[in-house]
This record gives structure tokens, sequence and C-alpha cells, in this order.
């Protein structure tokens, strides 16, 4: 694969637009069967009577949808060298079958790696936002990048 985005193509207030995805009853119920099988994740009829008045998605399958399309929209192609993780993440509304998530990436700040040459960090806010602007899901991710080759002379 060839590479199109290293470090240097990261700027503070840069905003990624990471497409969107469907959220549909059957990938809730087969996600939180697998992983996280609580009432309100896998079962209709337990769900309305829950707080949440119906089925929603677990908010790691939210965390994982974003994920999904954080790589095809802008990890893919990357020089892409990891992540040590992310914080404060928030799953500010319930994700409901048949509604769409709009991801994006905003660059918060960049950084060259005092400790590991040819490398960046840059540190985003990740979101997950319904059509009508409703962010769902929140988080503060870091993610490292190779710095781009000096050219040879």
């Amino acid at each position: 694969m060839t590479v199109t985005r290293y470090w240097e193509d990261f700027r503070e207030g840069q905003v990624f637009d990471l497409g969107s995805a469907t959220v549909s009853k059957d990938d809730i119920v087969d996600f939180g069967r697998r992983w996280i099988p609580q009432p309100f994740h896998v079962d209709e009829a337990s769900a309305r009577d829950s707080p949440f008045g119906g089925l929603i998605a677990s908010g790691w399958h939210t965390a994982c949808l974003f994920m999904r399309l954080y790589y095809e929209h802008l990890l893919a192609g990357s020089a892409s060298l990891g992540s040590p993780g992310v914080r404060d993440m928030r799953w500010l509304e319930p994700v409901r079958p048949g509604q769409v998530l709009c991801a994006s990436a905003t660059v918060l700040r960049t950084s060259v790696s005092s400790t590991t040459r040819g490398r960046g960090t840059v540190e985003m806010r990740w979101e997950c936002a319904r059509p009508d602007g409703v962010v769902v899901l929140r988080m503060i991710g870091t993610a490292f990048f190779a710095r781009r080759p000096c050219p040879v002379s």
C-alpha cells in the first residue's frame, strides 16, 4: 500500500470527515450477543422495559463502528504507527436501530517525538454524531505517525 499521509500532513484544527455507517438491528443484537449480552442490547421486549425504552447498541459497538470508519478514511494509506490509547471516552446518547452515524476526527495538537526519531504524535477529538448533529460518542485519541522521509539527493 502506498503511504499518502505522514505526520507532517496533520495541522491543528484540521477536521477529517470519516464517512458514515448505518446501525442495523441485526448488527446491534449480533454484537450484543457476542460481546455484551445485556437485555437492552439483545432482546427487544426486555429493552422496552429498560431505562432506554428500546433496543440500543452497546457503547463498545459504537466505538468499533467509529474505529472502522477511522481506519477506512484516515489510517489506510497513512504512515500509522499505532496508538498509546484514548481518554475521556463518553457515550453521550443511545444509538438505536436504523440510525446513521457520521464520524469525524479533529486535530487538537501535533508534536515531534522527543524519544523516537522519525515519529510524531497527533492528538485528535474523535466523534460519532447523528445527521442532526447530536454527538453520540466522543473521545480523545492519540496516534503515532511516521514523519515524511527526507528526500535522497
